[in-house]
């Protein structure tokens, strides 16, 4: 065969491997072509499949609670208070300034508490004890702004104040009620403790259930009284005062108050007003700037053993008519001097703390029906209440 021929079988021989491996090349490219296609279409798929699961578990996140705090969390404020503080002369110390000054001085103090906006032209409810002695307030919203406010008017007997700040189209809490509560059912306390650590304008909250209703205090040193609280084991700590306890339903029930502790922070034992309670005082505050005492022109004991064997009574449990005024709203219902009365509006009557408690709602105007047990027999009288001037 001659050179010429085997060169060109040699050349063909080239050629069509070429074609061959072209080809090949190709359908390969292709092939990765449709496979990276497939790879992005499943991944695209995978994505938005998290991207839904993602916003279906964002979904089951939410419950009443969450929804119940976006709806009223941005009308609960700190309240940044000022107060002037007597410091007396230190005995083991002589000062100068002390001397110059009769002994004592005078220093400013800080201190903080929470608020909850219940109208829109910026009036807001806390706690008296919150603002009592104050010489500045400042309000701190929860988007930041701090506005100066006005102290309308204090109840310090059931530690309720009501404060003004001059802005406009505020976020405002749905009040609720307190007449139906349930033991047991969640709730949510919304305020800001420890602020003046924290530096931060935002509410915290945190969440519990209603542990006991209807619990009565007399706090005879100060002249508090804590009238059918509201108990709840949900966290309240120092700055919480006068910050609201929340339903499910985003409803203001009470504004917290106290706890009991003996370290000073939460144990699970806290205590709200019943907002009940609040509405009728604020409504006093803001229509007179002050609480109007209430006159009934009598006075009672509790009944010791010497009086019950007296008036041949089946037990101590009620107190007895001590003193009538003599041109009181008591005479005129008809009331005397030895009277021992069991009820006072319904609320049964054992000790002069449950007859303190019993009138301690009670306004100007109000009628009040007492029972009374007057030689041996149980009557009902009707008092209408003054007011003591």
């Amino acid at each position: 065969m001659k050179k010429s021929s085997v060169f060109f079988l040699f050349f063909l021989t080239i050629l069509f491997n070429s074609v061959i491996l072209f080809a090949y090349h190709t359908q390969f490219q292709k092939d990765v072509a449709i496979s990276h296609l497939h790879s992005s279409n499943a991944y695209a798929k995978s994505a938005a499949q998290r991207a839904a699961a993602n916003d279906e578990l964002a979904l089951n996140r939410q419950n009443a609670i969450t929804d119940a705090i976006a709806m009223m969390a941005e009308s609960v404020v700190s309240v940044n208070v000022i107060k002037t503080q007597v410091v007396r002369r230190n005995p083991f110390f002589d000062d100068f300034f002390f001397d110059f000054f009769g002994g004592q001085m005078q220093r400013q103090v800080q201190s903080i508490g929470s608020g909850v906006i219940f109208t829109e032209d910026g009036y807001l409810l806390t706690n008296a004890h919150v603002v009592e002695g104050a010489t500045q307030i400042k309000v701190v919203l929860p988007d930041g702004r701090e506005v100066d406010g006005r102290l309308i008017g204090v109840d310090s007997v059931h530690d309720i104040a009501v404060v003004k700040c001059n802005e406009k189209n505020l976020p405002v809490a749905m009040l609720g009620r307190s007449d139906d509560l349930i033991i047991g059912e969640w709730v949510i306390a919304v305020g800001n403790p420890y602020g003046f650590l924290m530096k931060d304008s935002k509410p915290s909250v945190s969440v519990g259930v209603i542990s006991a209703i209807n619990r009565n205090f007399v706090q005879k040193n100060d002249g508090k009284v804590y009238k059918g609280m509201i108990q709840t084991d949900t966290a309240i700590n120092p700055g919480n005062s006068g910050g609201p306890l929340v339903n499910i339903n985003g409803e203001v029930i009470g504004i917290n108050s106290f706890i009991l502790s003996e370290s000073g922070g939460s144990v699970g034992i806290g205590f709200a007003i019943p907002i009940d309670r609040v509405k009728k005082i604020t409504e006093e505050l803001i229509k007179y700037g002050q609480i109007r005492e209430a006159y009934f022109g009598f006075k009672v004991q509790d009944l010791t053993p010497m009086i019950v064997s007296y008036l041949n009574l089946k037990s101590s449990d009620g107190v007895i008519v001590s003193a009538v005024d003599k041109a009181g709203p008591a005479i005129k219902a008809g009331l005397i001097k030895g009277d021992v009365i069991n009820s006072i509006n319904g609320a049964v009557i054992n000790n002069t703390n449950d007859a303190e408690l019993a009138v301690s709602d009670i306004s100007p105007g109000d009628k009040v029906k007492i029972n009374i047990i007057r030689d041996g027999k149980i009557t009902s009288l009707d008092l209408v209440a003054g007011e003591y001037k």
